[in-house]
């Protein structure tokens, strides 16, 4: 099933629609993890009608991207009893803006985007490079991190966020693996 041809391509197919038209994806291709730790949970995709198009699947799949965020980060929250101020991000899909901002939408706090977004790759590197001393300190390595950009919440955005919607195609996707079935 091809939607895309290149990951790139998902940040202006899902700004060519206003919303996933009611379409929610799970992507819980092998299990969910935190915070429902349902091993048996299977990928869902459910509300399509016949007006759906790729466009709204690929939305509504970054959308799922923001809610699992949202889902571990009150749970992150909640456990260890902080307040999360900014959310600072890494990984492939960091480099799509639309995503960023409906994170930070999402969530309700501020998306920080470093300059180097493959950041276990880099901490593998800076491991290597204090074992070997070239750098003598953590501290040393704090100092260059930087921030490539900083995504804030915006209070009037006019985005589709229905979590409680979310949190029903959930609980359609959880326990589908059971006694064998998959």
């Amino acid at each position: 099933m091809t939607l895309i041809e290149d990951a790139a391509e998902s940040e202006s197919l899902a700004r060519s629609v206003d919303s996933t038209d009611g379409v929610y994806v799970v992507p819980a291709f092998t299990g969910l993890g935190a915070p429902h730790w349902d091993q048996r949970a299977r990928g869902t995709i459910v509300g399509m009608t016949r007006g759906t198009r790729r466009e709204h699947v690929v939305r509504a799949t970054l959308e799922s991207i923001a809610y699992q965020t949202k889902d571990v980060a009150e749970a992150m929250v909640e456990d260890a009893d902080i307040d999360l101020s900014s959310l600072r991000v890494d990984g492939g899909a960091v480099k799509n803006n639309f995503l960023c901002q409906l994170q930070s939408n999402i969530i309700g706090t501020e998306i920080v985007r470093p300059v180097v977004d493959e950041t276990t790759a880099l901490g593998s590197a800076y491991a290597a490079g204090l074992a070997v001393g070239y750098w003598d300190t953590v501290d040393e390595l704090r100092d260059n991190w930087q921030i490539d950009r900083s995504f804030p919440v915006d209070e009037d955005a006019d985005i589709e966020v229905n979590y409680d919607r979310w949190k029903d195609a959930v609980a359609r996707a959880e326990d589908w693996a059971r006694d064998g079935g998959e």
